[in-house]
């Protein structure tokens, strides 16, 4: 199933990329990247990807890709050979991005609330110069919107659960990923999904 998406990392075991199941059989094959192995971090190059996809470990068929005389698993995660570089771009201020960062919980309460019972708040009011930045603006219920106001938190008193910051940033993807394809992702990123949705 060669829709699949696969991790690339650059040499020094960085992000950088997210690419199709295709591409990184590529790479692979053509001796640019190793396989990263979900669990124990082993290496295999290609030959060594085919003998170890030989092994039925659980893995579902959908996770393999099939040749008149053999089956590949589709790697999860891939390491460049020789490629080091980095860049990390800015996640772009939007509002789903601050729903995904702040996971739907108010920032001065603490509780968790359904999307439609939530803002964003500036923790510095626009009235008073605050501006629209990851640092400025926060989820708030209605209750502590309202609480408030157009005041600062230390007005209010009302102290900020965390301070908020620019989330790390993911290489972009254009469809939802499977869990399962996420779970291995853990240890080398965040795995909130940005959007470019504007703030509105």
């Amino acid at each position: 199933m060669l829709t699949a998406y696969v991790l690339v990392l650059n040499k020094s075991w960085v992000a950088v990329n997210v690419a199709p199941a295709k591409r990184a059989l590529t790479l692979l094959f053509q001796g640019h990247a190793r396989v990263v192995h979900p669990k124990d971090y082993a290496l295999y190059d290609f030959d060594a990807w085919i003998a170890f996809s030989r092994d039925n470990d659980g893995i579902p068929a959908k996770r393999y890709v099939y040749t008149p005389s053999s089956r590949i698993r589709l790697p999860e995660v891939i390491v460049l050979n020789s490629f080091n570089g980095f860049f990390s771009p800015e996640v772009r201020l939007s509002r789903r991005n601050i729903f995904a960062r702040d996971k739907n919980v108010c920032q001065y309460c603490g509780h968790k609330f359904p999307r439609t019972d939530l803002t964003i708040d500036h923790i510095v009011p626009r009235s008073r110069g605050g501006s629209d930045s990851w640092e400025n603006l926060v989820l708030a219920c209605s209750q502590c919107n309202l609480k408030k106001r157009d005041l600062t938190p230390d007005e209010a008193e009302m102290p900020l659960i965390r301070k908020p910051v620019s989330p790390r940033w993911l290489p972009r993807f254009d469809s939802p990923l499977p869990k399962e394809e996420l779970h291995s992702w853990k240890r080398f990123v965040d795995l909130a999904y940005w959007s470019n949705e504007r703030v509105e």
